[in-house]
Formats: C-alpha cells, sequence, structure tokens
C-alpha cells in the first residue's frame, strides 16, 4: 500500500475551478475561498450560497478541455460521466484534481480539516474512511484546538519573527522547551 504525501497548498489568488452545483460543491467552494483562492464555478444548476463563495458562477455544462485553464480543479456533480470528463481533462494538462467521493478520478484527496487561528490539523485515512476521518478530526480538535493553543501558536510565531529579524535561521533552534514554554504560559496542559 502507497501511502499519501500531505500538504498544505498556498491557494491565495490562485483561480480554481469548482464543477458542480449542489450541496458538496459548495462545501468545496467555500472551503476554498475561506483559503483565499479565487472560486470560479461552472454547473447547469446551483443551490443557494455560491454567491458569496465564488467568484464567478457560469450557469452552463463543462467544456471539455477546460480544465487545462487552471491549476486546482474540483468536480462534484452527481453524473459520473462528467466527472470522469474534468478528471481527466484535468490530468492530461498536469493539473490537481480532486473528484469528490471518487478516488479513481482524483489525482490528490482532501482531509478532514479542524483550523483554531494558525493552527491546522488534517486527517486522512487515505480515502478509506472518510467518515473515520471526520470523527478523528471532531476528536483532536475538541480536545487539543483551544484558545491556549492558539495563544501558544501566536507567541511562538512572534518568537520565530523576532529570530528572523536578526537575520538568524529558526532551524537551528531546539524548539522544545520553547514550545513547553508558551503551552505553559498558556495554561495547556
Amino acid at each position: 500500500m502507497s501511502y499519501r504525501y500531505p500538504i498544505f497548498l498556498d491557494l491565495e489568488g490562485v483561480a480554481v475551478l469548482v464543477v458542480g452545483g449542489g450541496p458538496i460543491a459548495l462545501r468545496k467552494a467555500a472551503g476554498l475561498a475561506e483559503a483565499g483562492a479565487i472560486v470560479i464555478v461552472i454547473a447547469p444548476d446551483f443551490v443557494d450560497g455560491f454567491a458569496s463563495v465564488a467568484r464567478r458562477i457560469e450557469r452552463r455544462r463543462y467544456r471539455s478541455g477546460e480544465a487545462a485553464d487552471y491549476q486546482l480543479v474540483i468536480t462534484a456533480t452527481n453524473d459520473p460521466a462528467v466527472n470522469a470528463q474534468v478528471a481527466a481533462d484535468a490530468k492530461k494538462n498536469r493539473v490537481w484534481v480532486n473528484s469528490a467521493d471518487d478516488p479513481d478520478n482524483c489525482s490528490f484527496i482532501l482531509p478532514a480539516v479542524a483550523r483554531r487561528g494558525p493552527v491546522t490539523v488534517a486527517v486522512s485515512t487515505g480515502g478509506a474512511s472518510p467518515a473515520l476521518a471526520s470523527r478523528l478530526r471532531t476528536d483532536i480538535a475538541g480536545t487539543y484546538l483551544t484558545a491556549a493553543v492558539e495563544a501558544a501558536a501566536i507567541e511562538l510565531a512572534s518568537q520565530r519573527a523576532a529570530i528572523h529579524a536578526t537575520g538568524a535561521s529558526t532551524e537551528d533552534i531546539e524548539w522544545a522547551e520553547r514550545v513547553d514554554a508558551a503551552l505553559a504560559a498558556n495554561q495547556v496542559v
């Protein structure tokens, strides 16, 4: 079994295509918009809510080949043929694609995510069980993503910025004691 390589993408200002107009596509589009992506949505019909998350909404069917115009594509339609066409176009043009609940038409999968300030936790089962990933995310977030952890992250970011401001690297610093001190100062057990 091969494992997935986890990454966090900087999508600020990146045009991302979402094909689909239902609730799943809306959820994906909202997450992309929250990450700063320029969300373009194409679908013949839409549920309410897309206007607040999409930069552009096009009420039409996907046109063969248009995935090539983007760096990242999400497809979430209820039509397996459309999802497969979008995925094939994207892969042919070396564009990263995720097809909701269809791992065969994905070049990446999306983890279950929880955020608190600058701290992000992502959990994946490699597509084996999104429900388990969601449960683990909820449990981890409820236990560890507290206001105190957020405050500790902000304090540590400040320390890191101060070190960089002197021209020094933070790569050679032993951070364990600093992390423990920041957590203790914010009353994290």
